[in-house]
């Protein structure tokens, strides 16, 4: 009997790949048998590289590509990229499921070979005509749904039955043992409450005030008790640092020491994490941890922590949500203030 190919494409970003964690254990768990691959650009390769409901992972270096292409004409990037393009079509899906909708996602897909490729039609925000590249198109339902159940939605349109929310990250014990060595280091043990926050956000008008996270850390480590970790990439740490040196207390400068999972393994031990709209929030609600979340630009019904026991800050401003990358005021975020977010950690459920 033919073994069922299904190929799931997301992409990027690590917030959107999370959301389509739960989606593929559906699928896994009404098709048992079937060789299951995603397709995943580089930066989130390792939340679904070694993942239990999945055989295959072919990662694209697209952006690495196109700028060594672009810039020195690398003849190894394009070797790479041809490599890639080999292995995307050297499988004859039977179900290629988009769950990108973008055209860098349809593009793929109208390159891979396959007889079912499915998706959402037209008629939701940022598609740029991914629908094109399909050849079944699910109708298109409202943004205003949270980005994980805009998902679950598309695998319940195939008649996979999609109540049951399961993300089971690849974490294993030798990230928490990653973890625990890296906590040593930095002097953080299991005396006191382990509080992470992760200050950083790509869009501007997401930042909050570095001065706040200071004066926060502060208030964390006396009113809660807590050894305070800050986490974020290589690129943050100048940043993180400058937060800290504000501070009159230690807390642990962590950017660029974690991988995606070892951050996974980090968020699953401590009590709370506080962080603007990103994918680390989203990391640490997929390990039931809760986050307190501060919201400006953005929905936190379309893309806030998923579940419950978190808490959402925001200034509820009549402007926001706006979805703007820029903004000449950032009100929505300045108005947020230490003692709203202090609030909202006292409302969570800490054991």
């Amino acid at each position: 009997m033919h073994e069922m190919n299904i190929l799931i494409v997301k992409m990027s970003a690590v917030g959107d790949v999370i959301h389509t964690l739960p989606a593929l254990n559906a699928i896994r768990k009404h098709h048992p048998d079937a060789h299951i691959a995603w397709l995943v650009e580089e930066a989130a390769s390792d939340l679904v590289a070694g993942h239990n409901a999945l055989d295959r992972v072919l990662i694209s270096g697209r952006k690495r590509w196109m700028k060594g292409v672009l810039g020195s004409g690398s003849v190894e990037d394009l070797k790479e990229a041809y490599q890639f393009i080999r292995q995307l079509r050297d499988t004859n899906y039977d179900l290629i499921l988009d769950f990108q909708g973008l055209l860098k996602s349809g593009v793929l897909i109208g390159l891979s070979r396959g007889k079912r490729k499915i998706g959402f039609g037209k008629g939701m925000e940022h598609m740029e005509h991914s629908y094109w590249f399909l050849n079944e198109r699910v109708p298109a339902v409202s943004m205003e749904h949270h980005a994980l159940l805009r998902g679950m939605m598309l695998v319940e349109a195939l008649g996979i039955p999609s109540s049951e929310i399961v993300f089971d990250l690849p974490v294993r014990d030798r990230h928490r043992d990653a973890v625990r060595d890296l906590l040593a280091l930095h002097g953080v043990t299991k005396e006191r409450r382990l509080v992470a926050i992760h200050p950083i956000a790509k869009w501007d008008t997401k930042l909050w005030d570095n001065g706040k996270f200071s004066v926060l850390a502060e208030r964390l480590t006396e009113e809660f008790d807590a050894d305070v970790v800050f986490t974020g990439s290589p690129a943050d740490r100048d940043t993180i640092a400058r937060i800290i040196s504000a501070m009159q207390r230690d807390a642990a400068n962590l950017a660029g020491e974690t991988t995606l999972l070892t951050l996974a393994a980090l968020y699953e031990q401590a009590a709370f994490i506080v962080s603007p709209d990103t994918g680390p929030m989203h990391l640490a609600a997929a390990v039931d941890t809760p986050v307190v979340a501060l919201f400006g630009p953005t929905a936190p019904w379309r893309t806030g922590p998923f579940g419950s026991g978190h808490q959402i800050i925001r200034a509820e401003l009549e402007c926001s949500p706006c979805f703007k990358r820029k903004c000449e005021t950032k009100a929505c975020m300045e108005r947020i203030s230490v003692e709203d977010v202090v609030d909202g950690i006292r409302n969570l459920e800490l054991a």
